[in-house]
C-alpha cells in the first residue's frame, strides 16, 4: 500500500498558512481545523516549513505568551520531510517514528498535494489487518 491510497480515502485537503501570520492565528486556525500542523507556504505556495502543536507548546514553556504576537516563520520547522504519493506506507511509518514527527506533507514535482498524519497511517493500516482478517476467516469457513 501507498500514500497515494490513504489520500484516496481521506482526501487532499492541506490547512496551510503564511509564514508572516502570528503565532496567535496559527493557534486559532489548528484549534477551529482541529488539526495538530499546518503548513507553512511562502509567496511561490511552495514549503518552507511546518508548524504544529509541539512546536508551539515548546515555545510557550520557553519563551512565554508574548511569542504568540511573533511571526510563525519564527518557529516553524524549516527543515520539513516530505514524501511522494508512491512511497509505502510502512516506509512512511519508520520514517515517522525514526524522526519523531506526527505529520508529512506530500509533493510531487516540487507541488504539495496532500498531507498525512501518524493517525491517518494507523487507520490505514487497522483497516487493511481488518480486511486481511476477514479474508482469512472466509477462506478458513470455506476450505
Amino acid at each position: 500500500m501507498t500514500v497515494r491510497s490513504i489520500l484516496a480515502g481521506k482526501g487532499r485537503e492541506v490547512t496551510s498558512i503564511e509564514p508572516a501570520a502570528t503565532l496567535k492565528s496559527a493557534v486559532q486556525l489548528l484549534a477551529e481545523r482541529r488539526i495538530g500542523a499546518v503548513v507553512v507556504l511562502g509567496a511561490d505556495r511552495r514549503i518552507v516549513g511546518i508548524l504544529s502543536e509541539r512546536d508551539i507548546v515548546r515555545a510557550l514553556a520557553e519563551r512565554g505568551a508574548a511569542i504568540l504576537e511573533e511571526p510563525v516563520s519564527q518557529l516553524m520547522t524549516r527543515k520539513v520531510s516530505t514524501c511522494p504519493e508512491s512511497e509505502t506506507v510502512s516506509a512512511i511509518m519508520e520514517r515517522m517514528t525514526a524522526g519523531k514527527f506526527r505529520h508529512l506533507p506530500v509533493v510531487e514535482q516540487s507541488r504539495l498535494v496532500g498531507i498525512i498524519s501518524i493517525g491517518d497511517v494507523v487507520k490505514h493500516r487497522l483497516t487493511e489487518m481488518e480486511r486481511e482478517s476477514a479474508a482469512m476467516r472466509d477462506y478458513i469457513l470455506t476450505a
